[in-house]
């Protein structure tokens, strides 16, 4: 909960953030000259990427969230690994293991349950690139499903 409490507060404060550039730009614009306006137009196209950027990483998160929840519902959330006395799973265990996990995505290449439980399994092992991937692979194939 405070995860989530946290990045809504960053958030709100990026938000904030590119209001205030988005009226700077629009006082750069209001002078008439070139340079000034130039600025402008650059301010105004750096927020609108990072609002871009930010409704990506809010919608990984809350979609992956769904996802886990799902799959806990389910009973399917258990990777059968050794946990440390924190609760994460062991990274020696999940290394170990990751070959399993890619395996059983590989046998069930259209089911989402499969890749997020690699994606799981990645996270675990400490390999973020290839758990994000994976979990992206959910979401897209949930999607599908629906």
């Amino acid at each position: 909960m405070t995860t989530r409490l946290g990045a809504l507060i960053m958030a709100a404060l990026l938000v904030l953030y590119l209001a205030l550039v988005g009226w700077r730009a629009v006082q750069f614009m209001a002078t008439g000259e070139p340079i000034a306006i130039a600025m402008g137009v650059a301010l105004l196209v750096l927020p609108l990427i990072a609002l871009w950027a930010l409704w990506r990483e809010l919608s990984f998160g809350i979609r992956s969230q769904e996802l886990v929840r799902r799959l806990d519902a389910e009973g399917g959330l258990d990777l059968q690994l050794p946990l440390m006395p924190s609760g994460r799973p062991e990274r020696a265990a999940a290394v170990a293991a990751l070959d399993g996990f890619r395996d059983a995505a590989s046998a069930e290449p259209d089911s989402w349950r499969a890749a997020l439980r690699l994606g799981l399994a990645c996270d675990a092992a400490g390999d973020r690139r290839s758990a994000r991937q994976a979990v992206r692979r959910a979401i897209e194939l949930e999607r599908t499903k629906r």
